[in-house]
């Protein structure tokens, strides 16, 4: 791991210290885990657009304080249990499950702690949204309730399957009574969320699916992850698409982006009771008319998914029905490797710190 222990109590963490202020890498003390927590020496921690939205937004627009290190995409090996944990042992590799509930309400006692009913209580969304996340050499996790065992998956490489995989297999998941054989499911943006949910659409479906994006590059491993059409975005898409379904539109959209043009977009080739379902942040919107949607046509946001969810994820991996494209890089080059991110220049998942 980049660094290295430089006296067993001290280690280097990519923070947010201030809002619209760039992060900094900085040292801090190693945590020491109470009772019921977990240290996680960390193997990998993604990168992710929503951590550009972070950086970037002002101080209101979430209920969580600076400063805290980010990276919510998690996985490594225990490094230290705290008294009264059980089930696991020092060295396992596990995935860091990133949302973190209440652990007691109605939802996350269904594993659904992505909509805790205490959530607006807690305020701090999990370990690299508003507490401590993995860009750091450890990290601190407050229950063992919230680590999924790898098995034979490398935390170098897993990390990201829990956000970047989690969140498109949970919209998938949940319109899978749509994706029956002659079905159509679009995927509109192929960064790292797109590319996993054209497989996860693969895996899980009958529905033939089409990738839609502005770089062909994007488009070609969309191709190669299992797309059966792909489509450059522009003036000319609503029509290709809706030449492509004979004209019935797709049963399911998911919108990586979430701009106003991708939404504008994907409400033009829904299907009649279609699903649209938005995972991007950029802040778009779409208008509503009485006449302006497809009859039955649902419009659904979704955050992450269930800790059982994640469990299948991991599942598909295992299986090998999931392809983890991962560049490595070490926590010195993180800030250059965001600048990536930001510009579009990198093809695949995140870029794993190890």
């Amino acid at each position: 791991m980049a660094g290295g222990l430089r006296d067993n109590r001290s280690m280097l963490a990519y923070r947010l210290t201030e809002w619209q202020e760039p992060p900094e890498l900085v040292e801090v003390p190693v945590p020491e885990p109470g009772p019921g927590e977990v240290l996680i020496k960390v193997g990998g921690a993604g990168l992710c657009h929503s951590d550009l939205h972070l950086m970037e937004w002002p101080a209101d627009a979430l209920p969580i304080d600076p400063p805290f290190t980010l990276g919510h995409e998690n996985a490594g090996w225990i490094e230290k249990l705290g008294d009264g944990v059980t089930g696991f042992e020092p060295g396992q590799p596990v995935s860091v499950y990133g949302p973190w509930g209440c652990g007691r309400c109605r939802a996350c006692r269904l594993s659904r702690e992505d909509y805790c009913e205490k959530q607006a209580e807690i305020g701090d969304f999990g370990g690299g949204i508003g507490l401590d996340g993995g860009m750091a050499e450890y990290m601190l996790v407050p229950s063992s309730r919230l680590l999924i065992p790898l098995g034979e998956l490398d935390p170098r490489d897993a990390a990201p399957l829990s956000d970047a995989a989690l969140t498109p297999y949970h919209a998938v998941k949940r319109s899978l009574h749509r994706l029956v054989p002659g079905s159509t499911a679009v995927v509109i943006g192929i960064g790292g969320l797109g590319q996993m949910a054209v497989q996860i659409i693969g895996a899980l479906s009958a529905a033939r699916t089409v990738a839609v994006d502005t770089a062909a590059d994007k488009l070609e491993a969309a191709e190669a992850l299992g797309a059966e059409h792909t489509m450059l975005a522009d003036e000319a898409s609503v029509e290709a698409l809706r030449e492509l379904t004979g004209g019935s539109g797709a049963e399911l959209v998911l919108d990586v982006v979430g701009s106003d043009e991708t939404l504008a977009l994907a409400s033009q080739v829904l299907a009649f009771e279609g699903d649209l379902t938005v995972l991007g942040l950029a802040g778009g919107t779409i208008e509503y008319g009485a006449m302006s949607l497809p009859w039955g046509a649902r419009i659904a946001t979704t955050y992450w998914g269930t800790a059982v969810e994640l469990m299948e994820v991991l599942d598909l991996a295992r299986a090998g029905r999931l392809e983890i494209r991962t560049e490595r890089v070490g926590l010195d080059g993180v800030a250059d490797a965001y600048d990536r991110l930001r510009r579009g220049e990198i093809d695949g998942l995140s870029l794993i710190h190890i």
